[in-house]
């Protein structure tokens, strides 16, 4: 059902990024599962770099956190199997590199937070975090980190 409502949202479930360095995309523990940060990678390349304020948009960082926010999907699938086994979205930490004088981390992360609304509905109610970085990885605009309570 969760990636049906994906799909009719105009989306589409990743295949599970491969790690950039030595870790692995999520971890289980108990009934909680952990993300690792996510960039906005599609089919192995970065989308979105640069900072937010100076190379990218407001609006072009909330789509790179929405990228962010379904390939943590994808790792949580990995590890669970299917993701209807989600009871709830626990916690986002959002990470955005931005320029000194840019402070709208919270509109970039309602990318992510948003399009995790309109997946799960009440269950996708979250805390979170926006903080804004100098640098990401590979360039990147957005990291995001996710952590679900799972069946």
């Amino acid at each position: 059902m969760i990636e049906e409502k994906i799909k009719e949202l105009g989306f589409e479930l990743p295949a599970v990024a491969k790690p950039l360095a030595a870790y692995i995309p999520a971890k289980q523990v108990g009934n909680l599962v952990m993300t690792s940060g996510q960039v906005p990678l599609v089919n192995g390349v970065i989308n979105y770099t640069g900072k937010v304020g100076s190379d990218l948009s407001e609006e072009e960082g909330q789509k790179a956190a929405q990228i962010c926010a379904l390939n943590c999907l994808a790792a949580v699938k990995d590890v669970i199997g299917n993701l209807d086994k989600i009871i709830e979205v626990v916690k986002l930490t959002v990470f955005v590199a931005s320029t000194a004088d840019f402070t709208a981390q919270p509109k970039v992360a309602n990318g992510a937070s948003e399009l995790i609304g309109k997946i799960f509905g009440e269950t996708g109610k979250h805390v979170r975090s926006a903080v804004g970085v100098t640098a990401l990885p590979l360039n990147a605009s957005v990291e995001i980190e996710m952590i679900v309570r799972v069946e």
